[in-house]
């Protein structure tokens, strides 16, 4: 399997704004310590390759004229910034790098050409426009940069994501995964194209899996240019590389007779052939829609739906089948009820195993007179000392109501119960949105928390957050939180809190709310440790509820109140919030 080197990075929806951060692509090093350039093939796969109008550009580079990389080492740095640790790939006169960021103290990875290489052109420009996409689907570039002879494009270095390739060596997908990978893909690639951009290198090297299931794109634009890739049909070329994704993933072949990728070919001879008849037991509907990403040039005869030209179509394709679930849990029985444990020892490896001693018989009842004699004398003596328990206890209650009953008294409403403590609510006067890392996510709208009824604009009386592929929890490197600070006019001692919430969770996917007193209405932080300093009110506790009602016991005075979201919940794609981790915050009280 091969050794992870990249990983997923959540950056905000911007509900129709494109975000400042961009996506790139990033590069891995597979389990003999060398690295292959988003999954490159060797040449030989190439043809076993999908993309038939794929061509290499010929440049002034060949094998005597091409220009030598140049002589870098670790611990050399560019733009006296980035130190160079570990070179991963030397390809074509271009080296990669796994880096060190000293300003931001991060691993990143870098591409490295000579100026005056054919390519370094089409590199640098490749980079920069996709640095401009803003799509977190995609791995970020963080700096496209010429200086002192030398073209270096610098991108994420992601240590939490695998390569399509490993995953792809344990074996087929569920149909639940097949279907998030074609899914995601294939939105990430209609995107790309509406703004002009290919990939053309798409292959399991490219596509990138994090820990939560979601799934990254390395090399867009940039792998193509990096090896001189041009298409007379971009779109068709992704698009029947999509296709070979979701097919090899429903039957861990490659859909050509080549072996590429770490995946045997098909037979040779047979020609394309669908994935249901090679494997069995694939879904039927995931089945037909490899074949028409693939087949491009018409559907085959037992197929009756059109094929798929371009990512667009494949992703509302996908949209229109019926949602694949995951499947259910399976929970077996603990051992100790298991039926084996009173037969024969079981096998393990070739061995029978301890064997399980008979469960021992319980002793005979008492049958004689003196058994029957000691039954009675025990029984009398329980029922004793049940009766005189019971007794002592019911004195000592009548004595602690006499005692309390003066105590009490003050308190008894005229009807005669008790009076219940309820909080008087506390005005807001004001309301800003706490955005330690300099992105907030909808601070125009804050005061329509604890205002009632829509805005002068007609708004919904709500505030948003942005939406995030990944959830519930935010990741720690992007965000470590959002939220909103209310001022109470001025210091009070809080007895709860009521926050109403636009979407509902459940017990995996969840709100998760924290209260603290800060010291102005525009509190100090960083993006690293934006809570530094604050009084802790209220765990972060979480809600699967569309009214989070929480008591708080600190004794803690402040005018300032944080209200911070450290989890949102999953819902369904709305217009202009199709991704689905989001929460929005329609009314926030608070009570002494």
């Amino acid at each position: 399997m091969a050794e992870r080197s990249t990983a997923a990075v959540d950056v905000a929806d911007n509900d129709g704004e494109k975000p400042s951060a961009a996506q790139a692509e990033t590069a891995t090093t597979d389990g003999a310590g060398t690295e292959t350039m988003s999954g490159e093939a060797s040449e030989s796969q190439e043809a076993g390759e999908p993309g038939k109008d794929v061509a290499a550009r010929p440049d002034s580079a060949g094998a005597e004229g091409r220009t030598s990389p140049p002589e870098l080492h670790s611990g050399h740095k560019l733009a006296r910034r980035y130190r160079l640790e570990e070179c991963v790939t030397r390809l074509d006169g271009f080296s990669s790098w796994r880096a060190v960021d000293e300003k931001l103290r991060r691993a990143v990875g870098v591409h490295i050409l000579p100026a005056d290489h054919p390519r370094a052109r089409p590199v640098l420009a490749a980079a920069r426009s996709a640095a401009l996409l803003g799509d977190p689907r995609f791995v970020q570039v963080l700096d496209a940069v010429e200086e002192n002879d030398l073209v270096y494009v610098v991108h994420e270095w992601l240590p939490d994501a695998t390569e399509l390739t490993a995953v792809l060596a344990a074996g087929p997908f569920e149909p639940h995964d097949a279907y998030q990978l074609v899914s995601q893909v294939s939105q990430a690639m209609a995107a790309a194209h509406r703004e002009g951009l290919a990939h053309l290198r798409l292959n399991p090297g490219s596509v990138l899996r994090t820990e939560s299931g979601q799934y990254r794109i390395r090399g867009l634009a940039v792998m193509a240019a990096l090896r001189g890739i041009s298409s007379d049909h971009p779109q068709r070329t992704d698009t029947e590389a999509i296709g070979a994704l979701l097919y090899a993933a429903l039957t861990q072949r490659w859909p050509y007779e080549s072996d590429a990728y770490g995946l045997p070919g098909l037979p040779k001879g047979v020609g394309l052939i669908a994935p249901d008849q090679v494997r069995a037991g694939v879904h039927r509907g995931l089945s037909d829609l490899a074949m028409r990403a693939l087949v491009n040039d018409g559907a085959t005869a037992s197929r009756q739906e059109p094929p798929c030209t371009t990512p667009e179509e494949l992703a509302k394709a996908v949209a229109a089948m019926p949602r694949i679930r995951p499947p259910e849990p399976s929970f077996a029985p603990p051992e100790a009820f298991q039926q084996r444990a009173y037969g024969p020892p079981p096998i393990r490896n070739g061995r029978p195993g301890p064997a399980v001693p008979a469960p021992v018989p319980p002793p005979p009842p008492l049958q004689s007179r003196t058994g029957k004699v000691l039954k009675w004398t025990v029984s009398a003596l329980l029922i004793a000392a049940l009766g005189l328990g019971s007794w002592q206890l019911a004195d000592t209650l009548l004595k602690s109501e006499n005692r309390s009953g003066d105590s009490q008294h003050q308190d008894k409403k005229p009807g005669g119960g008790a009076k219940k403590h309820v909080g008087k609510p506390i005005a807001i006067q004001g309301a800003a949105e706490y955005a330690p890392d300099g992105t907030p996510q909808d601070d125009d709208k804050v005061q329509l928390t604890y205002d009632t009824g829509p805005d002068s604009k007609g708004r919904d009386s709500l505030w948003r957050t942005r939406g995030y592929n990944e959830g519930p929890k935010f990741a720690p490197s992007i965000k470590k939180g959002v939220g909103i600070v209310y001022d109470l006019g001025g210091e009070r001692r809080l007895g709860g809190a009521e926050i109403s919430l636009l979407y509902p969770g459940t017990q995996s996917t969840y709100t998760e709310i924290g209260l603290y007193a800060t010291d102005s209405l525009h509190p100090t932080g960083s993006s690293q440790t934006p809570l530094s300093g604050f009084k802790e009110l209220l765990k972060p506790t979480q809600t699967g509820e569309t009214t989070a009602k929480l008591t708080i016991n600190s004794s803690v005075k402040t005018r300032y109140v944080l209200v911070w979201l450290t989890a949102l919940p999953e819902s369904p794609p709305e217009q202009y919030f199709e991704r689905p981790f989001k929460q929005a915050i329609t009314d926030v009280k608070f009570t002494d």
